[in-house]
């Protein structure tokens, strides 16, 4: 995170004696990133963070994919996955997850969920959540954070948190998993980490926890992804060609702890979860059409999320405000519709909810007729969440179950024959 925070009970110096008013002495805790070299937060439990007494294993969602092969665009509608017999109300937002795209750098998802997550923490990398529809209460070992449509919920790894809708209707989420840190691009961030004055956003759009969150309880339950065999062979030859498992070893575990981990009297640092909502993303815009790495939100290794927002488009008397045809020859672009109009895709099927692929090694960009029609446009309502990834993404199951297989012909189904009037 780019700045500090303190909240509750922290002793004046760090790693001293910190008693509570019993007199009895708090655990410290170290969560801290890169091997004690980068940013970290000082925790203070009530009781021993470590104590254990049983463990067995868990399986989490199905995450193996198949390759994009033979290779093409691909249109997945997520509000079309089936809901369990019982409905959406026993579904939860951590194990009801459906892989749609990942590879051994990240894993794309998504939930509609209505009932309370387990306990649960990632141990394999940082998680993005982004909040298509819905409320939820995410507690977490620093303190709660009540998320609502269009938040982004960035968990860093290790961090034990839950789940837990607070709406009439369905949670619905988009979910990001790293195998690495999430964090604001680096261009974005003086070399003290403040953001910087050609940021799109800035500390004040950030909303952390409030305060510290106790909870009692013995035998209590943590459900843990963690690398497992062959995460170290994660970024092999399986894991680049899009096959076999996208998580590059991923494992589960549930860890029963003797008392409640949400025993934190009080923390301080720069690692923690936060909130920021899309709509506090300021638009980068121009006389020309801009490309997509003014719309650029968090970085991850090898992958970047850049958000696309109601703004006021280009301003010169002969620009195209659709973007022009493009081929991501180092990457996969991965875009998530979740409101507005978005004008580009108009006829090819994809609506809210609906998810794109367009994979490296093919050109791609507005429907047939688009580009004439946004002449003359002067703002657009479009809300959309892209990723694009340094390797390529395979299938999952989740996104199998959902795939439009007609997408891949809408541009030839309206495009003009050869010579013929365009």
């Amino acid at each position: 995170m780019p700045y500090y925070a303190r909240i509750g009970d922290v002793p004046p110096k760090r790693h001293t004696q910190h008693r509570g008013g019993d007199g009895g002495l708090y655990s410290e805790e170290l969560m801290g990133s890169e091997g004690f070299s980068a940013d970290s937060s000082l925790l203070y439990h009530r009781e021993i963070p470590a104590a254990i007494s049983a463990a067995r294993p868990w399986e989490p969602p199905a995450l193996d994919t198949v390759a994009n092969h033979p290779l093409r665009p691909r249109h997945l509608r997520t509000h079309t996955l089936t809901v369990p017999d019982g409905g959406w109300g026993g579904v939860d937002a951590v194990t009801g997850r459906r892989l749609l795209l990942g590879n051994a750098d990240v894993r794309i998802g998504y939930v509609a969920a209505g009932a309370p997550s387990p306990l649960y923490r990632n141990g394999t990398g940082d998680e993005c959540v982004y909040v298509e529809a819905g409320t939820a209460r995410v507690d977490t070992v620093f303190g709660t954070l009540a998320a609502g449509p269009g938040d982004y919920v960035v968990v860093p790894c290790g961090t034990t948190h839950r789940w837990t809708p607070t709406g009439d209707g369905p949670l619905r989420a988009y979910v990001i998993e790293a195998t690495s840190h999430i964090r604001p691009p680096k261009r974005y961030l003086s070399a003290s980490g403040q953001f910087l004055e050609h940021a799109p956003y800035c500390e004040r759009d950030l909303r952390r926890p409030a305060g510290p969150l106790l909870e009692d309880g013995t035998d209590v339950e943590v459900h843990v992804k963690h690398r497992g065999a062959g995460a170290a062979a994660g970024a092999g030859a399986g894991a680049a060609a899009g096959t076999g498992p996208a998580a590059g070893g991923v494992a589960g575990t549930v860890l029963t702890y003797r008392t409640h981990p949400f025993d934190v009297v009080g923390w301080d640092g720069c690692l923690y979860p936060y909130l920021f909502n899309i709509g506090d993303f300021e638009p980068i815009t121009g006389r020309l059409h801009q490309p997509p790495p003014v719309h650029q939100v968090f970085e991850g290794r090898d992958f970047v999320v850049c958000n696309f927002v109601p703004r006021k488009v280009d301003y010169h008397p002969d620009a195209i405000p659709t973007p022009y045809y493009h081929a991501n020859i180092d990457s996969d672009e991965v875009i998530f519709y979740t409101g507005g109009d978005y004008g580009a895709r108009r006829g090819s099927g994809i609506g809210p909810g609906s998810v794109s692929l367009h994979p490296a090694g093919h050109t791609h960009g507005p429907q047939p007729g688009a580009v004439q029609a946004s002449l003359g446009v002067e703002y657009v309502d479009e809300l959309a969440v892209m990723v694009d990834t340094f390797a390529p993404l395979g299938l999952g199951s989740g996104g199998l179950a959902c795939e439009d297989p007609d997408y891949a012909w809408t541009w030839a189904a309206h495009a003009a024959a050869p010579g013929g009037a365009r």
